[in-house]
């Protein structure tokens, strides 16, 4: 019901900055909220940032201050800037629709933090 084209990640040095931008197709439903989430190896997928319908938008702890999600041009667009990276902040991103209760899931783009 929902389909996702993801883009942005990649190798960077720490301090680096990357952005993340997501296109969310939806049929049938309407999205509530877009986000986007992380998960490293051997662990679980946690929230980074959403935004809302009202674009309201709240934060991971870990990425208060140093990211920023944002609408993109087009309609169910998301981007997320990511400044000041961590090698830390290293994994896959997932794009996150929430609709109708339920959540969809881009197929996740690798960042990779590393010097």
């Amino acid at each position: 019901q929902v389909q996702f084209v993801e883009s942005g990640g990649g190798l960077v040095q720490p301090g680096g900055s990357l952005r993340l931008s997501c296109t969310a197709s939806a049929s049938e439903v309407s999205i509530y909220a877009l986000g986007w989430y992380r998960q490293v190896a051997g662990g679980e997928r946690v929230l980074v940032a959403h935004i809302f319908r009202d674009d309201t938008t709240n934060y991971a702890d870990f990425a208060k201050g140093r990211f920023t999600i944002s609408r993109g041009g087009a309609q169910d667009t998301v981007d997320l800037q990511m400044n000041n990276l961590k090698p830390e902040d290293t994994a896959v991103y997932y794009c996150n629709a929430f609709a109708l209760g339920s959540h969809y899931w881009g197929q996740g783009t690798l960042v990779t933090v590393s010097s």
